[in-house]
C-alpha cells in the first residue's frame, strides 16, 4: 500500500513552493521503492480554494478529519493568508499534533511564521525567508536556533524560505529516506544547478 503525504491547501497558496516535492514523491522516479506515496490535499473545509496562481483545488478532506495516524508527512506551503490574520492558525495547531506524534512536518515561506506563532520553532533548528520575519511573530523566541541556510531538517521538522523549493524538497526526501545518498545529491544538483553530470547518476538509478 502507498503511504500518504498530506498537503495543506488554502486560498493564496504559493504554487511554486511544493511542486518539486509532490511531483517526485508521487511519480516514484529514482526512489528506493518507486511509487510509494500518494498525495492527499487537506483544506480547512472541503470547499474549493484558489491558489496564488489562480488554480482551483478541491481538498480531498477537511482539516478536522486529519490525524497523524496513517500519515507519512504534513506539508504546509506558504500563502498570503499566513500573514493576514489567524485564519490558518488551525494548520499550525495540527502541525503541533503531528510533531508530538512523531510524524514529520514540512513548512515553507509563510507557513514558518505560522509555526513560529505556535511556538514550534523556539526549540528546534529552522530557517525561513529571514530571521527578522520570524522575530516579528508573537510567540517566537527561537532566533538563537535560526540557521541562514536554504532549508533545514531538525528531527521531524523541515523548514525553508520562499525561494528554495528544490532544497525544501531535498530535505523532505532526506527525512523520508526515499533516495540513496548519492541519488539525493544528484537530484539536487540537477534540479537546482542543471548539473549534467547529475543526470548520469539518476539514469543509472
Amino acid at each position: 500500500m502507498k503511504e500518504i503525504v498530506h498537503h495543506a491547501v488554502y486560498d493564496t497558496l504559493a504554487d511554486w513552493e511544493t511542486g518539486h516535492a509532490t511531483a517526485h514523491l508521487r511519480n516514484g522516479s529514482y526512489q528506493r521503492e518507486p511509487g510509494a506515496y500518494e498525495i492527499v490535499t487537506v483544506g480547512l473545509t472541503t470547499d474549493p480554494v484558489v491558489t496564488m496562481g489562480g488554480l482551483r483545488i478541491t481538498p480531498d478532506l477537511a482539516l478536522d478529519q486529519l490525524s497523524p495516524a496513517g500519515s507519512a508527512l504534513l506539508i504546509l506551503p506558504g500563502a498570503t493568508l499566513w500573514d493576514a490574520g489567524g485564519e490558518l492558525a488551525p494548520f499550525a495547531r495540527k502541525a503541533r499534533e503531528f510533531l508530538e506524534a512523531g510524524v514529520p512536518v514540512a513548512a515553507i515561506c509563510g507557513a514558518t511564521a505560522g509555526l513560529a506563532r505556535e511556538g514550534l520553532l523556539n526549540e528546534r533548528e529552522h530557517t525561513s525567508g529571514a530571521v527578522q520575519y520570524l522575530e516579528a511573530q508573537e510567540g517566537y523566541t527561537g532566533a538563537k536556533r535560526y540557521l541562514d541556510q536554504d532549508a533545514v531538517l531538525d528531527g521531524d521538522l523541515i523548514t525553508a524560505g520562499p525561494t528554495e523549493p528544490v532544497a525544501f524538497a531535498r530535505e523532505i526526501f532526506r527525512r523520508l529516506d526515499i533516495y540513496r545518498p548519492e541519488v539525493l545529491d544528484a537530484w539536487f544538483r540537477l534540479f537546482s544547478r542543471s548539473d549534467p553530470s547529475a543526470y548520469e547518476v539518476l539514469m543509472a538509478a
